[in-house]
């Protein structure tokens, strides 16, 4: 009999390290991580029909839609039926959330549970590089060259939403759209949360738990961790 497909997502606030962790998981555990970011950014270049949609939208500063978003991403899944996956930026909205359940069943879903200055700091010393989603942050991840990405050369931007005025409001309005949809994961009994400040001391309960349900396919890296129970606090 073939062994279970796995498939699960990851849950996090902007600057929660969500990005990071979804790729240790894809190579600890060999599960295709699916991107929202970029496969809009790959559906876009590709000129596909989802991605000409949503172009429309980002050209005149709006959200891409929920029926875009979940029609694009959806079309991704269905190519991957025979492969275990990571989602991560989706589902970001009840409505998406709702729409994946009814295509799929998830066997767990990551939320990262990152204190509210962590966050600020994170995000106001965060850069970005357009074209490819590259984020680099000064203080722990910084680039090679100051203001320059690292891969392309090209130059790096600062988001207006990552300045500090500005972040407030966005974690706001993140934990507003959120918590929705992890009620409705909690409900379901596949939320695991996992609280902290430093994504390396996050990383090994995550690596414990889903090496509970899934065998990995790489050891786990050695990373300085802490109690269970300050992670918590």
């Amino acid at each position: 009999m073939a062994a279970k497909l796995f498939r699960a997502v990851i849950l996090g606030p902007p600057g929660s390290g969500k990005g990071t962790i979804a790729q240790r998981i894809a190579h600890s555990f060999g599960l295709q991580h699916l991107s929202s970011g970029d496969c809009l950014r790959e559906d876009i270049a590709a000129r596909t029909d989802a991605g000409i949609l949503a172009k429309k939208f980002i050209e005149q500063g709006l959200l891409v839609p929920d029926h875009v978003v979940t029609r694009l991403m959806l079309n991704r899944l269905e190519k991957m039926t025979n492969r275990n996956w990571l989602l991560d930026g989706f589902p970001r909205t009840l409505q998406q959330a709702e729409v994946l359940n009814n295509s799929c069943d998830l066997d767990m879903v990551i939320m990262l549970n990152i204190p509210f200055e962590t966050l600020k700091e994170r995000l106001s010393a965060r850069w970005i590089h357009p074209s490819s989603g590259r984020v680099y942050n000064m203080e722990f991840n910084p680039p090679h060259i100051e203001g320059i990405d690292d891969i392309s050369g090209e130059p790096l931007v600062r988001h207006e939403d990552d300045k500090p005025e500005a972040v407030l409001a966005r974690l706001r309005q993140y934990k507003d759209v959120a918590k929705p949809v992890i009620n409705f994961y909690q409900k379901r009994g596949v939320l695991q949360s996992f609280s902290g400040t430093e994504t390396n001391t996050i990383w090994p309960y995550i690596y414990s738990t889903l090496s509970s349900r899934i065998t990995p396919i790489h050891a786990e890296e050695t990373h300085q961790t802490t109690s269970l129970h300050s992670l918590e606090q």
